[in-house]
């Protein structure tokens, strides 16, 4: 099985993208970045998706940097109670796991792991990009032994999901994602408008799970409550979204994606509306080399399959 790290800050999709990955996947750690709730909450919610993975105690957990590289003194960054429920899972506020996380800093643990594996490790990155940023500032020579980073993040000149203009992890940490894409790493983009477009499950998919009566589809039916109302107020979508989900899937079968393309993408971290928007340069204008594969379109029904078989295996 292909090695991975996964980097999250743990709520609703994020416990089901973790799943997926522990699925398909041989995760050798998983690290927390400051995002979508309290940290502290974040690292729990994780220790507990383990757990209901079956895998409590094996996976170790690392928790990395709390806020954004820039944070100063007491700021705090935006987070997304609203979206995800107090606890990040739906308000179910699920008992705290056995396992504990490690003392290591996840920073440290990337760097060692990267070099212990050259040319193997995979980066799942679903959360703000402020881990793996550090870790290649603290290490460039992390950088050539990285064999492929997928994110979860962005638009592809598309709608935003926190502002207008930007998707929330890069948003939340615009510094830290120009930093990771502009160093040279193999990389795949998957941005917030595949979601909406192909992530979406709705009424009748959410049926669909809930007659699979497995421990698996009754934790993402819990996970899932909060968000699915924020969907229908805000969003003006009817059903869950599924962003970090999908790009576990498009990591762990590539066939899934079925089109791309090759494109500068960059990170505006100035603008006064558009701070976080990711600048996919379609036509080449700004006369710069292609960094990232950018996914376009998505094959839906094997997308659902692969959540069900997910969901399914986990009794």
């Amino acid at each position: 099985m292909r090695k991975v790290i996964i980097d999250t800050d743990t709520a609703g999709d994020d416990t089901i993208a973790i799943l997926t990955a522990l699925h398909y996947f041989d995760v050798q750690g998983i690290m927390i970045t400051g995002g979508n709730v309290d940290f502290g909450q974040q690292v729990e919610n994780a220790l507990y998706t383990v757990q209901v993975a079956g895998k409590g105690g094996q996976i170790p957990v690392y928790k990395g940097y709390q806020a954004p590289i820039l944070q100063l003194g007491t700021d705090k960054h935006l987070t997304v109670e609203d979206v995800h429920g107090s606890d990040g899972m739906g308000g179910a506020n699920f008992p705290k796991a056995e396992q504990r996380a490690e003392t290591m800093h996840a920073v440290d643990f990337l760097i060692d792991a990267v070099h212990a594996n050259p040319g193997e490790i995979e980066l799942l990155a679903i959360a703000p990009l402020t881990n793996i940023a550090m870790a290649i500032k603290k290490d460039p020579s992390i950088v050539p032994e990285i064999k492929h980073l997928h994110i979860m993040g962005g638009t592809n000149n598309d709608l935003g999901n926190i502002t207008p203009a930007a998707e929330y992890n890069f948003y939340v940490d615009p510094e830290a994602a120009r930093i990771v894409l502009n160093a040279g790493i193999p990389t795949t983009m998957v941005g917030w408008e595949m979601c909406t477009r192909y992530s979406i499950m709705e009424d009748r998919d959410h049926e669909d799970i809930e007659q699979l009566h497995t421990a698996g589809s009754a934790f993402f039916v819990a996970v899932n409550k909060v968000v699915k109302q924020f969907n229908k107020a805000v969003h003006k979508i009817n059903g869950t979204t599924h962003p970090d989900t999908l790009l576990m899937a498009v990591a762990a079968n590539p066939t899934l994606m079925e089109k791309s393309g090759n494109y500068y993408v960059d990170v505006e971290t100035k603008g006064e509306f558009t701070r976080g928007y990711s600048v996919v340069d379609i036509n080449g204008r700004l006369q710069k080399p292609a960094n990232v594969t950018v996914c376009e379109q998505i094959n839906k029904p094997t997308f659902k399959e692969m959540l069900l078989e997910v969901l399914r295996a986990i009794k």
